[in-house]
């Protein structure tokens, strides 16, 4: 996200992991790289003379494996009074579980968010990686580092942002614990309004075995749906009446079979009923409405997302191809190392080989 806006990234990897990053990384796109051993000696000078430069550092080793290494923040804010210094973790930089492995499910889990997602009566479905490690981890640290290089910009100095995934996680669930307090929540997994209970908040199958979304909370969408749906609002019970969800499911289950998922396109897309077809994400790329707003872009032969958010003033550029920056030689060379000492550095091990 920070390459896409602009930012001149550096991404410093392992020195086995001395190529470019691959084409199919979108990842790693519009972004430069320096591999390097950072249990060298002498490596952690090399990153204290880049950090020095810089404005943001962002690193997502366990608690304490950067201050072993000798680029933990006291080292790095000492080299740069004015850094931000990112770290983003799983479980977070303190609490019994900080330095224990995890993954995104993992996450999600103990935040209690995994458990709010999936059907009545069945195991929780697991959503992806997405939750924790991209929205409540990538993003939240992203978010804090602009937020840091801003507050630096009127103190001038530099902090520590810790992003952890399990608090972000726990923060993007933030709407479900108001509506459990306001009693708007009250049932378990996949009984309540935007969970699958509902029945104008459901996915439904069509006659060639495609699915369509609805999503008509409101009184007004929930009434236009009806209507093009062919059913008057007395044919089924009130809408908000939790008891009759289960047959008004059923209802209107029975009448989504019986057209195909372009029918229903046809019908319905592009009114207030709040319809998509559930596309997969290569059939995404096609839609009119992705295509006209070039929601996905191919770079060096690969559909990927395009960058975002878009801004009225400031163009956000194509994204670079993920093996477009420069290498190891040319990164060091464009922070001020000399011909010598790039070569001394490689003899040592630190770097790999010209």
């Amino acid at each position: 996200m920070l390459a896409d806006m602009g930012a001149e990234v550096v991404r410093l990897q392992r020195l086995g992991d001395a190529s470019a990053p691959g084409p199919f990384e979108p990842l790693h796109r519009g972004k430069s790289w320096l591999a390097i051993d950072l249990k060298a000696p002498g490596a952690s000078e090399v990153v204290l003379r880049i950090v020095h430069q810089s404005h943001a550092l962002i690193e997502g080793f366990r608690p304490g494996v950067a201050e072993r290494l000798g680029v933990g923040p006291e080292e790095c804010l000492d080299a740069n009074p004015a850094l931000i210094y990112g770290r983003v973790t799983g479980w977070g930089q303190d609490g019994p579980l900080a330095g224990a492995a995890g993954h995104d499910i993992n996450f999600i889990a103990l935040a209690g968010v995994l458990d709010l997602i999936g059907p009545s009566g069945q195991p929780p479905v697991i959503p992806l990686n997405l939750l924790a490690d991209f929205g409540g981890g990538g993003m939240l640290l992203a978010f804090g580092v602009v937020c840091g290089l801003l507050e630096a910009q009127a103190s001038g100095v530099g902090q520590v942002v810790d992003a952890a995934m399990v608090d972000g996680a726990a923060l993007l669930s933030t709407m479900t614990h108001g509506l459990r307090a306001q009693g708007s929540w009250p049932g378990e997994r996949g009984n309540n309004f935007l969970d699958g209970g509902a029945p104008f908040y459901q996915v439904y199958e069509t006659a060639d075995g495609g699915y369509v979304s609805v999503g008509a909370i409101e009184p007004e969408f929930y009434a236009e749906l009806l209507a093009r749906l062919g059913l008057g609002e007395d044919q089924l019970p009130s809408q908000f009446d939790p008891a009759s969800w289960s047959d008004q499911r059923d209802r209107l289950a029975e009448v989504f079979a019986t057209r195909s998922l372009a029918e229903w396109q046809q019908v319905l897309e592009g009114t207030d009923a709040c319809f998509a077809p559930v596309n997969s994400a290569w059939e995404a790329y096609a839609h009119p409405h992705l295509a006209a707003r070039e929601t996905f872009v191919e770079v060096a032969g690969l559909r990927q997302p395009a960058p975002a958010p878009r801004f009225s003033r400031t163009a956000v550029g194509e994204p670079a191809p993920a093996a477009s920056g420069s290498g190891t030689g040319e990164t060091l060379t464009r922070f001020g190392f000399a011909p010598e000492e790039i070569a001394e550095l490689a003899s040592r091990g630190v770097i790999p080989n010209p």
